[in-house]
């Protein structure tokens, strides 16, 4: 199957002549897999690196920078708790049955430790991959006129795809199986589809025109104020 990119479905190959596709799609049934609504956006957060930056916040602050293997230790439980995480979101948005293991590594518990034996893939494009989707399953990357009165600045502590779910089935009279395999992107985009015609100002047209008007407003009173 063809990868809809657009909508966040990506396909992998490996490099050999015999090798192995993995598809993905960070769907509603994906995100609700990752876990509990609160656990969701958490795991959004852990993803993007939200607790490795408290960590850098934290060292900017101190008067001297600090020896390196002090620095490792301070980065080590983020950075595995962000890899773990975003191995957990390439397992749900995995579209086949069998182990994910050669691309991704796992984990391995030994008598004193445990230890990250790698895959296929590198850390850091896991990490990447895992942002990409978890971007379209969550908020979304359509490129549509979003209206100012339909944008917030408000946080929610919670992302419930049923919710989502529900509203496809109404919106676009879709069974649950259709509906759950929704990417939030391909939501977005069959919203715009079917209300095409909204009035409006987006932020940045506002903007731009509160901007325009501001502009005028100076050049008529300095005009004004030269003429006086």
């Amino acid at each position: 199957m063809k990868p809809l990119t657009d909508i966040g479905e990506m396909r992998l190959s490996e490099a050999r002549e015999d090798g192995k596709d993995y598809f993905f799609k960070p769907s509603f049934e994906a995100m609700a897999a990752v876990g509990a609504p609160e656990e969701i956006v958490s795991m959004f957060s852990t993803i993007h690196g939200a607790d490795i930056q408290k960590i850098i916040d934290k060292v900017s602050q101190l008067p001297t920078s600090l020896p390196q293997n002090m620095l490792n230790a301070l980065f080590q439980m983020p950075g595995e708790k962000l890899l773990t995480a975003s191995m957990h979101v390439l397992r749900c948005c995995y579209k086949g049955h069998d182990d994910l293991t050669p691309l991704i590594g796992e984990w391995k518990g030994w008598s004193n430790c445990v230890v990250y034996r790698p895959g296929a893939l590198p850390k850091e494009d896991i990490i990447v991959l895992a942002q990409h989707l978890m971007q379209h399953g969550v908020v979304g990357k359509a490129k549509i006129r979003k209206l100012q009165r339909h944008e917030t600045n408000e946080y929610s502590t919670e992302f419930k795809a049923i919710d989502y779910i529900i509203a496809a089935r109404n919106h676009f009279g879709m069974n649950r199986d259709d509906a759950a395999d929704l990417t939030m992107t391909e939501f977005t985009l069959l919203l715009a589809a079917k209300y095409p015609d909204q009035k409006g100002f987006t932020k940045e047209e506002y903007d731009s025109v509160t901007d325009d008007f501001l502009a005028q407003q100076a050049r008529r009173r300095a005009m004004a104020a030269q003429q006086h």
